[in-house]
C-alpha cells in the first residue's frame, strides 16, 4: 500500500511540473515580436555567412522573424558597444566572432566594452581554421616562397584583414615577426571587400576562411592553413605546423546578449540555436563553407572565449602584439 502512495505522489508531482511549465511558457511571451542580430561584419563575410543561415532555421524552430543587421567597421567595436547599450530582454543580440571578443580585448589598449562581463554568452555556432591564400597569377607558389619574398628579404608584403585585431590580422602579424619579412596589414570593412581586392592584386596575401568557391574557380591558391590538423575543405595543403611554425588559429563565431538578458530567454535562445546546428541541410551548408558545428550550453562558450583571451594575451605578451 506505501508502494502505490509513494507512486502517486511521484505522479501527482510530475503532473503538477508538467502543468507549471505549461502555464509558464503560456505566460511567458517571448519571442513575440522580430529578434534583431546584430553581426558586426559586412555581409557575405566570415561572420555573416553562418550567421544567416543558423537564424534562417532558428527563426522556424523559435516562431519568430530574425532581422539580420550588419554593422561593419572598427572591427566589430561599433557593433559590440552598440549592442551592449540595448535593453537585455533578447531582442537585440550579437554574432560575436574571434576578433570581438576574443583578439580585441586581448590585444587592444582600450575598447569601450567588456567582452566578458558587458554580454551573455548563448552558444558558440561554428569554427574554421583558416586558408592562407594569393591569387592564383601570385609568384608566390609556397608559404617559404611568400615568407622570403620573391623579390628579396627587403620586399615589404602587404597582408588583407577584415578590420584590425581580426584573426586575419594576427595571423599577418605571426608570419611577419615569425619570418622576419615586412609585412603592412590592409584593413577592410569585412571579408568581402577584402577578397575582392585579393583577386585584383591589391594585397599580396590574405587568411580567409570563406574563399573556397574562388578557390574551386581558380580564382585563389591555398598555401596553407592554420588548424592543428589538415582541414577537410583544402586536404592537400599543409598546416602551420607542418611547415614549423607552432602557432595554430581558428575563426569561430556565435551568439551573445547584452548583459542582465534573463536566463530563461538565453536559454531558449540557447536550445533554438541548438536545433538549428543539428539540423542536416544546416550542417550541410555550414559545412559546405568550411565550418566546424560546435554547439553545446552558454557555459561552455563562456569557458571557451574566456580561454581564448587569455591565451591570445599571453601570445600578445610572450611577441609584443599590441593592437592600437
Amino acid at each position: 500500500m506505501r508502494r502505490v502512495v509513494i507512486g502517486a505522489t511521484a505522479a501527482t508531482g510530475i503532473f503538477a511540473a508538467l502543468i507549471g511549465a505549461v502555464h509558464a511558457q503560456a505566460t511567458d511571451p517571448y519571442p513575440d515580436r522580430p529578434i534583431k542580430v546584430v553581426v558586426p561584419a559586412a555581409a557575405g563575410g566570415v561572420t555573416d555567412t553562418p550567421a544567416r543561415i543558423v537564424t534562417n532555421r532558428m527563426r522556424e524552430n523559435l516562431g519568430q522573424t530574425f532581422v539580420i543587421e550588419n554593422q561593419g567597421g572598427a572591427g566589430g567595436i561599433l557593433a559590440s558597444e552598440n549592442v551592449k547599450r540595448a535593453a537585455p530582454d533578447g531582442y537585440t543580440l550579437l554574432y560575436v566572432n574571434a576578433a570581438t571578443h576574443g583578439l580585441l580585448p586581448a590585444l587592444k589598449k582600450s575598447i569601450p566594452y567588456d567582452a566578458m562581463k558587458d554580454f551573455v554568452p548563448i552558444a558558440m555556432a561554428v569554427r574554421a581554421p583558416l586558408a592562407i591564400v594569393v591569387r592564383s597569377e601570385s609568384p608566390y607558389k609556397t608559404l617559404a616562397d611568400l615568407v622570403k619574398g620573391v623579390d628579396g628579404p627587403s620586399k615589404s608584403l602587404n597582408y588583407g584583414s577584415p578590420g584590425p585585431g581580426n584573426t586575419s590580422h594576427l595571423i599577418g602579424l605571426m608570419l611577419s615577426q615569425a619570418s622576419k619579412t615586412p609585412m603592412q596589414a590592409v584593413h577592410y570593412r569585412g571579408e568581402a571587400p577584402m577578397i575582392q581586392d585579393l583577386i585584383s592584386g591589391q594585397v599580396d596575401f590574405a587568411a580567409s576562411n570563406i574563399i573556397r568557391s574562388h578557390v574551386e574557380a581558380g580564382t585563389l591558391r591555398v598555401l596553407a592553413t592554420t588548424g592543428d590538423k589538415r582541414w577537410f575543405a583544402f586536404p592537400d595543403a599543409p598546416t602551420l605546423k607542418e611547415l614549423g611554425y607552432t602557432a595554430e588559429y581558428y575563426a569561430w563565431s556565435g551568439f551573445v546578449a547584452p548583459a542582465g538578458t534573463p536566463q530563461t530567454v538565453v536559454d531558449r535562445i540557447n536550445k533554438s540555436a541548438n536545433v538549428a546546428l543539428a539540423e542536416q541541410d544546416v550542417i550541410k551548408a555550414l559545412t559546405a563553407n568550411g565550418f566546424e558545428i560546435v554547439g553545446g550550453k552558454p557555459e561552455i562558450f563562456a569557458n571557451a572565449m574566456s580561454a581564448y583571451i587569455r591565451d591570445v594575451s599571453e601570445i600578445g605578451r610572450k611577441n609584443n602584439l599590441e593592437i592600437d
